[in-house]
């Protein structure tokens, strides 16, 4: 694998990761940040915020778009810690490795680490979190993928089974102060919870799952982005025990995966996997059927 360096949305120092099919941009001034991510030749799948794009330098916190780490649970100023210095970066075993710089009021340091499959649509994705502060930090990985406008979240349900079979809960359904269960945007099946994201819209909505199938998609036209991420049993998960939680707002939408919460000791460091794959001529149906026929010749080649 071979890195250009190219200029791209107002920074000058990029990174840019290709083959014959898909096309990943990464910022060097800012980050570690995933600015682009899409078929070679199209559309970014991922958001991008114009009058952010080429900022740099400075104290503030930036969304800037793109698929950026995070460390849970949210609080600020600690979750918000500013990206906006140069990250290091390196390729090793055909791997491009981006490092930020010590983060100087947590003492945590991120790292994201990007592997292109030469020949595919497969992108595989480690990030990493190392605390070389003086005492344990509890906390958990959080990998955020912003995803374009106008498309729709599709969230599986845990297999349906009748009150004779399973006696016990299967899975918690987090909701945030300003989640509004009642809103056009969400549609609550028995196979998939779907979230849109409306321009229009005025409120945020948010909800979060423990996801033991370990994927969700984000559907854009006709093209189909799915994330695979691991569930680890009898782990605790943030937020009421998600490792799965979706936002959106009128510019955007995230897919969200998390992993366990862990008092993470001095000099110690954790991982958390992703796998991306990006599928087009997807005709992506709206009821539960139609959804599932589309998804099951796909959910087996995007296997990590």
């Amino acid at each position: 694998m071979s890195v250009q360096i190219i200029p791209y949305a107002g920074w000058q120092t990029c990174l840019r990761l290709s083959n014959a099919e898909i096309d990943l941009v990464v910022t060097a001034e800012v980050g570690p940040r995933v600015i682009r991510f899409g078929f070679a030749g199209g559309p970014n799948e991922f958001v991008e915020y114009p009058e952010q794009c080429g900022l740099a330098g400075d104290d503030q916190w930036h969304a800037y778009g793109g698929h950026r780490l995070w460390h849970s649970p949210e609080v600020r100023p600690r979750t918000t810690y500013p990206d906006n210095r140069p990250v290091e970066w390196c390729l090793e075993d055909q791997t491009l490795v981006l490092r930020a710089p010590v983060e100087t009021t947590t003492g945590i340091q991120k790292e994201i680490r990007l592997w292109l499959d030469p020949m595919g649509n497969h992108v595989h994705v480690t990030h990493r979190l190392s605390n070389c502060g003086p005492w344990a930090v509890p906390l958990a990985a959080w990998a955020i993928s912003v995803m374009a406008p106008g498309g729709r979240a599709i969230v599986p349900q845990e297999t349906h089974v009748s009150h004779t079979e399973r006696l016990l809960p299967v899975r918690p359904l987090a909701l945030w102060g300003y989640t509004d269960m009642s809103d056009a945007r969400f549609t609550w099946g028995r196979r998939f919870i779907q979230l849109r994201q409306d321009s229009q819209a005025q409120t945020p909505q948010k909800f979060g799952v423990l996801c033991t199938l370990g994927w969700a998609a984000y559907v854009h036209d006709d093209h189909l982005f799915l994330k695979r991420f691991p569930y680890v049993p009898d782990a605790t998960y943030p937020d009421f025990g998600c490792n799965a939680e979706f936002f959106t707002n009128h510019r955007m939408l995230e897919v969200e995966s998390l992993g366990p919460m862990t008092d993470l000791g001095a000099g110690e460091s954790l991982t958390h996997e992703e796998d991306w794959y990006l599928f087009r001529g997807v005709a992506v149906g709206v009821t539960e059927e139609a959804i599932g026929a589309a998804l099951q010749p796909l959910l087996p080649r995007a296997r990590g």
